[in-house]
Formats: structure tokens, C-alpha cells, sequence
């Protein structure tokens, strides 16, 4: 009897559009694949009739200036910076996903590493869920943006873009985030929240880090050096400019260069 294949079950599980089916479903799957019972094919030529991503019909998506202001004094506001990082992490188990079925031809390894990276964000997306009941709201009742889910969607052609401008990137830009959302957080008393975020912070490192060794790796492959191929792509792609303050120290560990980090603080005129 054949195993199921891996990144045939990432693509159901990114079409999946409940949210705690989508995270039991991305745990099943991560349980099969450690177990050796779903191996990925690499060249596996796969496509789906179903929408990309699934997800429920809330939260409405509006642009990101509409969302709304989240003042920590309030219980509301909150509840409102807590859903708005639970949408973050269920649009990043759904990008984890995609980098699984989408890109034929890569190393086997490629897709056990987004697996993981799936499996941690489903993780996150869960404890974030849990303390929004705890505030008494649910993940939906507020406004969203789709700002993340627009350059996956942007960079699906090429698996060297996606690399570049979604861990390196997007994902990067929440690490420079994080300690502040969290200072905000504990400062308002919320150290439920606090702890959670340290948790997720902990996990992104690991993420941007795969973001990074895949994009060394594609560049390798195919002759090109690493900085000028990140510049000409964000050119290419419009992707937004990383603005301070960074958390270098983080960004270090997730595998980023000196020189790297020296382009952020000085960028080129």
C-alpha cells in the first residue's frame, strides 16, 4: 500500500477553511510525516479546484488603515491586537502550507522544514485563539487585512521570490515587532499575552532562519549572489520597506548577515 503523499495532504490542508479543523488537520499530518507514514514527492505536479487559501467567512478583510486603532487601556483594545496577531498566524499556517504543494523540484527536506514551520504556527494560532476567549471575544469579530496572504498569492510563480520576500521579509518584520507589541502587553497587565508572544518570537527565529537557509540555497543553485538578488526581487515584486527599529540581535540568529543587517540601518540612498 502506497503512504499518502505529503504535499498532496498540505494542499488539503490549506484548502480547509475552519480554523481548529485546518490546526487538527496540520497536526495529523505533522504526526504522519514523523512517523514516516506521508512522505513528500517532489515532483508531484499538483493542483486543486478548491479556494487558496480556505478560511472562514469572518473576519471581513478591509485595507490595513481600516482595521482600527487598539488602545491597550481597554479591554476591547486588547482583545483587538490579540485577534489581529491570531489572523497573523492563521494566514502564516496557511503560507507554511502553500511553500509545501506549490513549488515542485526542491529537496526533500524543503517540505519537512515548512511542515514544521505549519505545525508552530497552527501552535501559536491555537494559544492566541485561547486567551481571545479568554477576553470574551472570538477569532472573527473583528476586522482584518490580508497584507501577508497578498504576497504569497504575489510571489506563487517563483520559489526563489517567495523565500526572499515572505520569511525574509514579512516574517522578519515580526521580529522587530514583537518586543514592543510585548512591553505593550505586559505594561497593560495582559501577561497571558506576554508569555504567548514570547513563545511565538522564540518559534519565528526558527522560521526566518528556514526562510534563510532555503533562499541561500536557491541562490547557490542557480549562480546569484545573495544581496543584489534580494534587492532586485523587493524591486520587482514591490515588496515594503523594513523600517526600525530592527531587532538585530534576533535577526542575527535567524541567519541574517552583517552586511544584511548593515543594508537595514544604512539603507543606499
Amino acid at each position: 500500500m502506497t503512504a499518502p503523499e505529503l504535499r498532496a495532504r498540505a494542499l488539503q490542508c490549506l484548502t480547509e477553511s475552519d480554523p481548529r479543523a485546518k490546526v487538527a488537520a496540520v497536526y495529523a499530518l505533522s504526526t504522519a510525516s514523523e512517523q514516516g507514514a506521508c512522505l513528500p514527492d517532489p515532483l508531484a505536479e499538483l493542483s486543486s479546484s478548491a479556494e487558496i487559501p480556505g478560511r472562514p467567512g469572518r473576519p471581513d478583510l478591509v485595507p490595513p488603515l481600516q482595521v482600527g486603532r487598539r488602545a491597550m487601556n481597554t479591554p476591547e483594545g486588547r482583545a483587538m491586537l490579540i485577534h489581529a496577531l491570531a489572523h497573523i498566524e492563521f494566514n502564516a499556517i496557511n503560507l507554511a502550507l502553500d511553500a509545501i504543494w506549490r513549488f515542485a523540484g526542491m529537496p526533500a527536506a524543503y517540505y519537512t522544514d515548512w511542515l514544521q514551520v505549519a505545525k508552530e504556527e497552527a501552535y501559536h494560532f491555537s494559544l492566541l485563539e485561547e486567551h481571545l476567549q479568554r477576553l470574551g471575544y472570538g477569532y472573527g469579530q473583528f476586522l482584518a487585512h490580508d497584507s501577508l496572504w497578498e504576497m504569497v498569492a504575489r510571489t506563487s510563480d517563483d520559489v526563489l521570490a517567495r523565500m526572499a520576500l515572505v520569511p525574509r521579509t514579512l516574517e522578519a518584520r515580526g521580529l522587530d515587532a514583537n518586543p514592543p507589541l510585548r512591553a505593550k502587553l505586559a505594561q497593560a497587565g495582559d501577561k497571558e499575552a506576554a508569555a504567548i508572544l514570547d513563545i511565538i518570537l522564540r518559534d519565528e527565529i526558527g522560521h526566518v532562519e528556514i526562510g534563510n537557509s532555503w533562499y541561500g540555497y536557491l541562490c547557490r543553485l542557480r549562480g546569484l549572489e545573495l544581496i543584489p538578488t534580494y534587492a532586485a526581487l523587493a524591486a520587482q515584486y514591490k515588496a515594503p520597506t523594513p523600517r526600525g527599529p530592527f531587532n538585530l540581535e534576533a535577526r542575527r540568529q535567524a541567519g541574517f548577515t552583517e552586511a544584511e543587517l548593515q543594508l537595514l540601518i544604512q539603507p543606499p540612498s
